[in-house]
């Protein structure tokens, strides 16, 4: 399950990726237009600014843009910057590995097969899925929210 520090950093990457190209997105726009508590965001923007994702202008015409091109900014990324393991399960985690305590042998678990598999699987779809991916699907949703 999505934090919700990974899923409101997600969305400030969304507003700030609409806006890329253009003047900075000050905190209050983006935190009234994504609905995420000031404070939180602020946190979420320094962490995402600190880690090379975005830049910051202080004072009038201030605020945060992206570094770098939505399309070049995927999930895994943000995900791995705010949330910490994408894995499932501890064992099966690339960057945050724990061997399972009640495991007897990892190489004969079904269990850890099954679920590196599905780690393998979403690590796919995460790491092809960007921000500029995410700003298309939800125009297109918008436009067509039935379906």
């Amino acid at each position: 399950m999505l934090s919700k520090k990974t899923k409101y950093a997600i969305r400030a990457l969304i507003a700030l990726g609409e806006n890329y190209g253009r003047e900075p997105m000050n905190i209050l726009s983006i935190s009234q237009q994504e609905k995420i508590p000031k404070k939180f965001l602020e946190q979420i923007l320094l962490e995402m600014r600190n880690a090379g994702f975005l830049f910051s202008k202080k004072g009038a015409g201030g605020g945060y843009s992206l570094l770098k091109d939505p399309k070049d900014i995927n999930l895994v990324q943000v995900m791995r910057l705010t949330g910490g393991p994408i894995a499932q399960l501890p064992c099966v985690s690339l960057n945050f590995y724990q061997k399972c305590e009640e495991c007897k042998e990892e190489e004969t678990c079904g269990i850890r097969d099954t679920f590196m598999s599905v780690r393998d699987a979403t690590l796919k779809i995460l790491t092809e899925t960007t921000i500029a991916d995410l700003i298309i699907k939800e125009k297109d949703l918008s436009r067509h929210p039935n379906i």
